[in-house]
């Protein structure tokens, strides 16, 4: 099975959406914050190891804490995935944070403020110009 195969593609698919269900209902672990969405998920084709790649909304303390309580519980994960899917192998899941969503809310907040600028200074130049035709008459 090749690693973009449609096959590949449904099973990441798969995985992603029983971890995600399982990450916000069973796990109950304190260390895992409230705010934890899978974003994608990387199942190697022989079906041995999974990347799961997770977004946390907070600060770097959370993260890293959601991270060690994720990393506890992926034994737990990987039997329920056996129990849901019928896959000839359940992965191994490994963690990875995935800054992705920070990043695009951080660029376009820049966008915003660089928009704000430009706007600013169109309205600026307007008014000159009006100050000037007044001027002339």
């Amino acid at each position: 099975m090749r690693k973009n195969s449609i096959k590949n593609t449904r099973i990441n698919g798969e995985v992603q959406k029983v971890l995600s269900t399982l990450i916000s209902r069973e796990i109950k672990d304190p260390r895992i914050h409230p705010m934890t969405s899978v974003v994608g998920v990387e199942v190697s084709p022989d079906l041995k190891t999974a990347k799961v790649y997770i977004s946390v909304l907070g600060d770097d303390e959370a993260k890293e804490s959601t991270k060690r309580g994720l990393k506890s519980a992926a034994s737990f994960m990987r039997g329920q995935l056996a129990k849901i899917l019928n896959l000839r192998n359940t992965p191994e899941l490994t963690f990875v944070i995935d800054n992705s969503i920070e990043y695009g809310v951080h660029m376009s907040h820049l966008i915003d403020e660089v928009n704000k600028n430009l706007s600013r200074e169109e309205d600026s130049e307007s008014q000159e110009d009006e100050q000037e035709d007044e001027k002339e008459l």
